[in-house]
């Protein structure tokens, strides 16, 4: 009796001592976003990490699965000043949660290269946040005394070159360009503060970003 408990203690202690030296790959768990990307094999997932802080994570689908990108983890990110929402709409000032595209880039910095189609913008290049137009939620290029929009601040409506956007990448946020349900969110250069919607990082970092993506790459926005 005594060798049997003898020869059972010591198959418990190999037991544990399996559990605790199991390959980490048997133990470590999908991204949160996996089941939401559909067939997309580059994720920038962003974190809230407190008000209007927040981490961005580079993902990258290969064969042996979902495979975080040297240099692309944990950079910091600025997000809209009053957090995030899962209900956006105009003017929340709040960066929306969910799963989105990354439709094309654009800044007012030559095209750095990379996959995406880049539209390097002037001063007649604006995004129109004017509900009442049949153009909202979308680039256009006008004078500014010619366009068909209304082209003030207080109509959501942002002229594109500034300083935020030496680089910038279009988050397909309401793709359906509903009146009302928020438009002009993008990836793009920060200058320190929060936003009012949108992703804002390093510029250098963003560039080097930009030049890794492709067509099909997605954003993951989660708190």
């Amino acid at each position: 009796m005594r060798r049997s408990l003898i020869l059972l203690c010591a198959a418990m202690v190999c037991a544990v001592m399996g559990i605790l030296t199991a390959p980490q790959s048997l133990s470590q768990s999908a991204p949160w976003f996996a089941r939401s990307v559909g067939g997309a094999t580059q994720v920038l997932a962003v974190t809230g990490t407190g008000g209007s802080d927040a981490k961005l994570d580079v993902w990258e689908r290969t064969a042996a699965g979902w495979q975080p990108v040297t240099g692309g983890i944990g950079v910091p990110a600025k997000i809209g000043s009053k957090g995030m929402s899962p209900n956006h709409f105009d003017g929340s000032l709040m960066t929306p949660k969910g799963i989105y595209t990354l439709d094309f880039a654009f800044g007012t910095e030559p095209n750095p290269g990379g996959g995406l189609q880049y539209v390097q913008v002037g001063p007649d290049h604006w995004w129109d946040g004017d509900m009442e137009s049949p153009t909202y939620n979308t680039m256009q290029v006008c004078k500014k005394d010619e366009c068909p929009f209304n082209t003030s601040l207080s109509a959501g409506t942002e002229n594109l070159q500034i300083p935020q956007y030496a680089h910038a990448v279009v988050m397909g946020v309401n793709k359906e360009r509903v009146p009302g349900k928020g438009g002009a969110f993008f990836v793009h250069s920060t200058d320190g503060g929060a936003t009012a919607g949108c992703v804002a990082i390093d510029d250098a970092t963003l560039v080097t970003i930009m030049r890794w993506l492709r067509p099909g790459a997605m954003i993951a926005i989660t708190e």
